[in-house]
């Protein structure tokens, strides 16, 4: 446990005050949302929680965000029809994308560039994934 602790300081003292950015989290199951939050917020982020894509959309925080993580495999709007949804309202704006369906990447237009993280994934990878995204999406 207290090697994780420390690769999350790491990530989080590479993201020099990340707590200016603002990250959307959107997933049908509450356990990987908590999870995500606590690993997000542990690198200092401020972090909003969605427990459907349609809740996600209907919450007019768009402007807001910095960066979205979102499940793929989610009942009526899925995580492509968000990410297209999403780039269509706020062109650039960094979707990371997540799954426990490999398969379901199958699916994944050729188009469309996202990096994706299959279930189970590590922490830092992820938080570093973020502050990339976010560091290309402000420069």
């Amino acid at each position: 446990m207290g090697r994780s602790i420390t690769a999350l300081e790491t990530i989080a003292s590479m993201n020099d005050r990340t707590s200016a950015f603002v990250v959307a989290v959107v997933d049908d199951d509450e356990s990987v949302l908590r999870s995500l939050e606590y690993l997000l917020e542990s690198a200092d982020y401020s972090v909003r929680l969605f427990a459907s894509a349609a809740a996600f959309l209907d919450s007019d925080c768009l402007a807001d965000l910095d960066c979205v993580v979102s499940d793929v495999d989610m009942p009526t709007i899925d995580g492509f029809d968000l990410l297209r949804r999403v780039d269509a309202a706020r062109p650039g704006l960094p979707v990371i994308l997540i799954t426990g369906y490999p398969d379901t990447l199958k699916r994944l237009p050729p188009t469309i560039t996202t990096r994706i993280f299959t279930k189970p994934f590590q922490g830092p990878a992820l938080l570093h994934a973020v502050s990339g995204a976010i560091r290309l999406f402000r420069e």
